[in-house]
C-alpha cells in the first residue's frame, strides 16, 4: 500500500483510511526520514495536521504521518472520544503502518492526545513538540463564532459561500484572528506564512460539518482536570506558546515545563493562538534543529 503523495514537506499530501487494530483511521503519509506524527487541533483533519507539519518542519528530513484525530473528517470519533484512547489509536496507525518509533508534533487540541502518547506508549515516542497546545484544563469561553460555525454547517451552500468571500478577502479573516493590525499586514505579506494561514482559514469551510464531532468532543476533553503523571515523561519536549495567546494560557506551558524532567520553553513574546502563522520562521528555527536532534540513535 502506498500512502505517500508528493515529495517533500511543501507538497500537498492526499488522505488514506487505514484499518488499524482498533478502527478506522485516516491520514497522509509523506516524505523520508524519522517518523513526525502530526496532530492538528480543533475545527481541523488531517489536511491541517498537514499544515502544521509543513508549517513547522519547513522542508525535508521527516516522514510525516499527519493524523485526523477521532471525530474529524474520515476518523469516526466511535469509541475513542478520550485522549487516552486516541493515543492509543495513534499508536495502532503506526503498528499498521510498519512505523516503529515517532516524535510527535501537536498543536492546540492535540496537545491532550500527544502527552498520553508518551505516557502510554513511552517506548515508542522520540519527543514531543507542543504548538500553542492545550496542557491542562481550559476555562475560556466560546466564541460566539464557534456557534455560528454549528448553524452553518447545516447549510452547505452558506459555508460555500462563505469560504468563496474568505478567498477573495483574506484579510478579514485573518484579522479576527491577528488582532494588531501591523503584525496582521506582515504575516499575511510573509510569502510563506501568509499562504499557509489563508490555506487555514480556508480549509475550515471545507466538509465543516465532518470537523464538527471532534471539536465538539476536543471542547468536553479540554474542560476536565487535566491528571496527568506527566513527571513520567522521559522524553525531550519543546514548548511552543505564545506570550499573549487567547485560547490557551502560556501560563499552561509554562507551568508544564517546570514539571518535565527534559523541557525546553520557547516563549514567542507577543504571540497569540496563532503564532505558529505569525512568528513562524522562529519556529521553524528551533523544531526542525530540536527534532533532528533527539531522532534515532
Amino acid at each position: 500500500m502506498s500512502a505517500t503523495a508528493g515529495r517533500g514537506l511543501g507538497a500537498k499530501p492526499q488522505p488514506v483510511l487505514i484499518e488499524t487494530a482498533l478502527g478506522v483511521a485516516e491520514c497522509a503519509v509523506w516524505g523520508e526520514g524519522p517518523v513526525v506524527l502530526a496532530l492538528h487541533g480543533a475545527m481541523g483533519g488531517y489536511d491541517q495536521s498537514a499544515m502544521l507539519a509543513r508549517a513547522a518542519l519547513a522542508g525535508v528530513g521527516f516522514q510525516v504521518v499527519a493524523v485526523s484525530r477521532p471525530g474529524y473528517l474520515g476518523t469516526p470519533l466511535g469509541e475513542a472520544a478520550a485522549p487516552e484512547q486516541q493515543a492509543d489509536l495513534c499508536a495502532a496507525l503506526l503498528d499498521a503502518l510498519g512505523l516503529r518509533h515517532a516524535a510527535v508534533l501537536a498543536i492546540s487540541g492535540g496537545g491532550q492526545c500527544a502527552l498520553q502518547f508518551a505516557l502510554r506508549h513511552g517506548r515508542r515516542c522520540r519527543g514531543l513538540v507542543l504548538v500553542s497546545a492545550c496542557t491542562a484544563q481550559l476555562r475560556v469561553k466560546l466564541p460566539l463564532r464557534f456557534h455560528l460555525l454549528k448553524w452553518m454547517a447545516r447549510l452547505p451552500w452558506l459555508t460555500a459561500r462563505l469560504r468563496e468571500k474568505a478567498a477573495q478577502r483574506p484579510e478579514e479573516s485573518a484579522r479576527r484572528a491577528i488582532l494588531d493590525p501591523e503584525l496582521c499586514r506582515r504575516t499575511l505579506a510573509d510569502p510563506v506564512a501568509g499562504p499557509l494561514l489563508t490555506e487555514l482559514q480556508l480549509s475550515t469551510m471545507e466538509h465543516l460539518a465532518q470537523r464538527l464531532p471532534g471539536t465538539q468532543n476536543d471542547i468536553v476533553q479540554s474542560r476536565r482536570p487535566f491528571e496527568y503523571p506527566v513527571e513520567q515523561i522521559g522524553q525531550p519536549v519543546l514548548l511552543v506558546h505564545g506570550t499573549a495567546d487567547e485560547v490557551v494560557p502560556f501560563a499552561d506551558s509554562r507551568s508544564l515545563a517546570g514539571r518535565l524532567p527534559r523541557a525546553e520553553l520557547l516563549a514567542l513574546e507577543g504571540g497569540a493562538h496563532v503564532s505558529l502563522f505569525t512568528h513562524l520562521h522562529e519556529i521553524r528555527a528551533r523544531v526542525g534543529p530540536f527534532l533532528e536532534g533527539h531522532g534515532p540513535g
